[in-house]
């Protein structure tokens, strides 16, 4: 099994996962590509030791940019939904 700081790049903090965080005790994470969702599952609950509920994943397409006549691309990138068992919450998130 895969250290769980490879599979969990980042946290999302963005108005739509504050209103999620509120409402459904759900939050966002920003992952490695090739993370399924039972890696995600272990890595939240090692990292933040919680108790996850549920896992959604969302693969992100990378927008295309352009510099005037040259075109380039961002890279696509994964996110994941997770829904915490009730009276749980995640510390890092209550402080922003």
């Amino acid at each position: 099994m895969r250290d769980a700081r490879f599979i969990i790049l980042r946290p999302l903090v963005t108005e739509k996962g504050s209103r999620l965080r509120e409402i459904g005790n759900k939050y966002l994470f920003q992952v490695a590509r090739d993370a399924n969702r039972i890696e995600i599952k272990r890595a939240v609950q090692e990292i933040f030791n919680v108790k996850v509920k549920d896992v959604k994943t969302i693969v992100v397409h990378g927008k295309v940019k352009r510099m005037g006549m040259f075109e380039g691309k961002r890279p696509d990138w994964k996110k994941a939904v997770v829904t915490l068992a009730e009276g749980q919450s995640i510390d890092l998130f209550e402080q922003v």
